[in-house]
């Protein structure tokens, strides 16, 4: 039972579609990839070939169609992401839903109820949740290793600045980046973040800044039970992704730093050094989307409840709103104040 085969499809053909592609059809035992579809329909059929995919093709209904396959991946751009969603729990599918839901809250709750409606599942892809290393410190709180927490300091750095052209769609830094560190913040901490104040600017890209974007932030977190937390973003860390993660309590604290390809430290006359951290999202985080996949796929063999549910997932969606409303007005935003 354990390993059943599941039929699924994939909605988006881009690098993270791509990268679940490959996971799914050589690293995750039971998952039967039949169909991929892309408005780009050669993203698709070139998707199919590399990973041995029976089927491609432009049009996402078509996957709906099958009554063969159980769930699908959708990973195409997020203004897609709710009507999909929609679309696939009346056709009965289980859905994997890359973050966020969407930039709209109403859309988001359409398609929650939709899926309530349904009866099916939703997960939504916050794949830090699956990270070894942040699960660890989860670990540690829940067990009072550290007491009672007191403070949550998150780095996320990404090593370059995404092209213009993704930053104009993106939704914006707190939306497309700091979306994770809102979702990892409240995970860690096990409770919901009350009131944010944000402020940035740009120190990477002057275009980033004639985009209406930003590309260097930090934000000030209260949670309800009183922790308090901090959160740094940056578009470019020149030594590469800097993901990292302290948590202070009452008695001792939790850390987690970058990883790196080895573990080699050189050491010689002028000095100690080792090699960059390693380089990117992909490279970092790989096992836990390994893991998130493997999350989603025992949900839909068990019928157990989803790890990362809509509701969950409209959350960090809320707290970058409260993030983008704090920088536009400098000052200190409550949750209710976005709904």
């Amino acid at each position: 039972m354990s390993d059943r085969p599941v039929k699924l499809g994939l909605i988006g053909a881009g690098r993270i579609g791509r990268l679940h592609a490959e996971h799914l059809a050589n690293r995750i035992p039971g998952a039967d990839l039949v169909m991929v579809t892309d408005v780009n329909e050669a993203a698709a059929r070139e998707c199919a070939q590399a990973y041995g995919i029976a089927e491609s093709g432009p049009d996402y209904r078509r996957i709906l169609e099958r009554r063969d396959i159980e769930g699908i991946l959708v990973c195409s751009s997020t203004d897609t992401h709710t009507p999909i969603i929609e679309d696939a729990a009346a056709a009965g599918k289980h859905i994997f839903c890359e973050k966020p839901i969407d930039a709209d809250l109403s859309r988001i709750d359409r398609a929650v109820a939709a899926v309530r409606k349904a009866g099916v599942i939703l997960q939504v892809g916050f794949n830090r949740r699956f990270d070894a290393n942040f699960q660890r410190i989860r670990q540690a709180i829940v067990s009072g290793e550290i007491g009672t927490p007191h403070q949550v300091h998150i780095i996320s750095r990404d090593p370059a600045p995404p092209p213009i052209e993704y930053v104009r769609r993106s939704g914006g830094l707190f939306l497309d980046m700091t979306i994770h560190d809102f979702d990892m913040a409240q995970f860690l901490i096990g409770d919901t973040i009350r009131e944010v104040y944000a402020t940035g600017g740009v120190r990477v890209n002057p275009a980033i800044g004639e985009a209406g974007d930003l590309d260097t932030a930090v934000v000030l977190l209260k949670f309800a039970n009183g922790v308090m937390g901090v959160i740094e973003n940056c578009r470019q860390a020149v030594y590469g992704y800097d993901q990292r993660v302290e948590v202070f309590g009452s008695g001792g604290s939790i850390r987690v730093d970058n990883n790196y390809p080895n573990t080699a430290i050189l050491s010689v006359k002028e000095s100690v050094r080792r090699d960059l951290p390693l380089n990117f999202f992909l490279e970092r985080y790989v096992e836990s989307y390994l893991v998130e996949l493997r999350a989603f796929l025992a949900s839909i063999r068990n019928g157990s409840p989803s790890l990362v549910s809509g509701e969950e997932g409209r959350v960090p969606v809320v707290v970058a709103q409260a993030a983008m409303k704090s920088w536009k007005e400098n000052r200190p935003v409550l949750l209710t104040e976005i709904g």
